[in-house]
């Protein structure tokens, strides 16, 4: 069955991606504010609070950073588009741009499971999709960059992928302790090192 093609360009599309994300990583680092007119003491408390906001974004931004570094690797497999793929790809960055809503129930609810769930399912989601359009690739066709390695599109399959398995497996985690949700997180650095000392199946 042939695919509906686009008059978008690939180039054209990871430009707009970049703006997204950087509006995006724009939007997380404006929530770490401290009220004006603050006594001493009410200062040493509000400053407490933004700590609490900057690790909130902190992560948020090593995620999206994560995030915006697949999506590179995954667009430069890519040769064509079609209407399947934008459609995807909107999709995906339609969670990037929601993210400072997650990330600030994080700094503010942390300690509760419904914040702690809603930011592991936003971060679960954007991995999902972007799993999607790797898998999209394991295909010959017009949408594959020809000279592109089976085992480099297995590669960035599995990195997504496991980001979305971490952040989807913590979720249920989370209905026992949001605390051990967030160190299950963790789990996420040395799952991404496997490749390293593994080959992985090409997925083809």
């Amino acid at each position: 069955m042939a695919r509906e093609s686009t008059a978008i360009g690939v180039d054209r599309l990871l430009a707009f991606a970049d703006a997204v994300t950087a509006i995006a990583i724009t939007l997380l680092a404006l929530e770490i504010t401290v009220p004006e007119g603050l006594s001493e003491a009410q200062l040493g408390h509000a400053l407490g609070h933004a700590l609490v906001k900057l690790s909130a974004y902190l992560l948020s931004f090593a995620v999206v950073g994560l995030l915006w570094l697949a999506h590179h690797k995954l667009f430069g497999l890519i040769a064509t588009l079609d209407t399947t793929m934008v459609r995807l790809e909107l999709a995906f960055l339609a969670v990037v741009a929601a993210l400072p809503f997650p990330t600030r129930l994080l700094s503010e609810y942390g300690q509760t499971t419904e914040a702690t769930a809603v930011y592991a399912g936003s971060i679960a989601l954007a991995g999902a999709l972007m799993t999607v359009m790797a898998l999209r690739l394991r295909a010959d066709g017009p949408l594959r960059v020809p000279e592109a390695p089976h085992g480099q599109i297995g590669r960035v399959v599995f990195a997504n992928a496991s980001l979305t398995a971490v952040f989807a497996t913590s979720i249920p985690v989370a209905l026992a302790s949001p605390l051990a949700a967030k160190y299950w997180w963790l789990l996420l650095l040395p799952v991404r090192l496997i490749p390293r000392f593994r080959k992985l199946p090409a997925l083809m």
